[in-house]
Parts: structure tokens; sequence; C-alpha cells
């Protein structure tokens, strides 16, 4: 379908070759400012969700009273899906926030937070880290249960601080949680379209406008199926080599305990 020119209704199949492919590379600029958002938006995406779960994940593993309920509140998110999740949290910007920005004056909470595109970017990220985050805590806290104790004591005997430990012995140990969890913070950003779709619906002026969205839009509003089908395939190309790439790096950086 990608080499050809089809509505996707009629039996009217036109073969184009590479036309498709030349359009969206040389020409359509919707679609590399969307390409260019899901790039900005996955690398901070990915970036700070992990810091975030293993933040969370360190701080569970603790002997807190608390952190089985913690760690119950914090995966949450998780549960919800990711439509109705963009609507509760569209409400929260929307109404929430400027409500709470009347009573307090402070400028964070009046911040027109999906109606301009830097805050409408940030609004995605906050959004889709407070989602997925408590996921990938589950992923470090069983990660760090297999860290042996032996070596960390060892490691503050020989005078090693906590900064050293972590860097020397935990993050070489949880490397197999950090191979999976990059691995998934990468193909959920890429392909993020349910929170794209009720959050923000690409705007103001398809600013926030992912990729999956736009292969949407393309395919199923403007009824150029060929079209479509062109960019889900040039998508798919590029997603499976980046993420090829950081399996094989990660994993040749896992030790075995």
């Amino acid at each position: 379908y990608s080499f050809t020119e089809w509505n996707g209704v009629t039996s009217n199949v036109k073969w184009i070759g590479f036309d498709n492919f030349k359009h969206i590379l040389l020409e359509d600029k919707d679609f590399h400012r969307s390409f260019w958002f899901t790039t900005r938006f996955t690398v901070t995406e990915v970036l700070l969700a992990n810091v975030v779960a293993f933040g969370l994940a360190l701080l569970l593993t603790q002997a807190l009273k608390t952190r089985n309920m913690l760690r119950t509140v914090f995966f949450m998110p998780n549960v919800i899906g990711g439509l109705l999740l963009g609507f509760i949290w569209q409400f929260i910007f929307v109404k929430g926030f400027s409500n709470i920005g009347e009573l307090t004056g402070l400028w964070f909470f009046q911040l027109p937070w999906l109606g301009d595109s830097p805050t409408a970017f940030w609004a995605l990220v906050i959004v889709s880290v407070w989602q997925h985050a408590g996921y990938l805590m589950v992923i470090y806290i069983a990660g760090l249960a297999n860290v042996p104790k032996e070596l960390q004591e060892a490691a503050y005997i020989d005078g090693a601080n906590r900064w050293q430990t972590l860097k020397n012995i935990t993050f070489p140990m949880i490397m197999p949680s950090i191979t999976v969890c990059l691995f998934l913070t990468i193909s959920w950003a890429f392909k993020m379209y349910d929170l794209n779709v009720s959050l923000t619906q690409g705007g103001p002026f398809n600013s926030t406008q992912s990729v999956a969205l736009n292969i949407y839009e393309e395919a199923f509003r403007n009824n150029r199926y060929g079209l479509g089908t062109a960019k889900a395939f040039i998508f798919f190309i590029v997603v499976a080599i980046i993420t090829m790439i950081q399996v094989t790096v990660t994993k040749r950086k896992e030790v075995e305990a």
C-alpha cells in the first residue's frame, strides 16, 4: 500500500512507486514537524521517566513502613487508560491549575499549559512520566532486589561512598532492568497517540502532533491511505533501528552476579 495512491475505501488502487516516500522525505513539512516533536518528546520522556522511576525504586527499597502502600500508589496511574488519563489531566491543567493560580498567585499554575507550544510540550511530558514511572519503578525494584548485599557491604568497608557504590556496583548489576526500561520507554514515547489525542489533539497549531497522530490523520482523516502507510513504514524502520541500537549497547554493559 505504501507504493500506491489509495483512499482506503474504493477498489481503485493506483501504483505510484516511490512517490509517497519522496513526498514525505522532501515535501511533507507537517510530517517533519511531527517527527521532530516526537524525537524531542521521546528523549525528554525517556530520561525523566527513568530517573524518576529509579529514584522511587531506591526510596521504596528502604525499610519504610508504608513502602507497600506507596508502591501501589505510584503504580496506579499505569492502570488508567491513556485516553481517560489525558481527559483527566486536561481538566486539571485547564480548570484545576487556573483555580489554584488564582488562589495562590503562583506563576507555575497560571501558565497557559495547553494553549502554548512550549507548555503543551511539557504538559505531555509531565503526564507521560506520571503514567509510566510507576511501572518502570517495579522493574527497577526487582533489579535492585537482586543486587548482592555482600558487594555493597564490601564497598562500604573499603571506604566507598553512596554515589561510588551506586555507580560502580548498583548500576552495572541492574543493567538488565535498565535495558528493559529504556526499551519500553523508547517504544512508548515514539508511538504515543492516546495522550496526544485526549490532552492536546496535536495543538496548538499542530505543534504537539506526534508521528502516530500524523499517520492517523493522513490515512483516516485525509483519506490518503497509501501516503499514511508509507509514513507508518518509515516510522517503523526508524524506531526499529533506534531500539536495536539501544538494546545492543545496553546488553553489552550487562554483568553477571
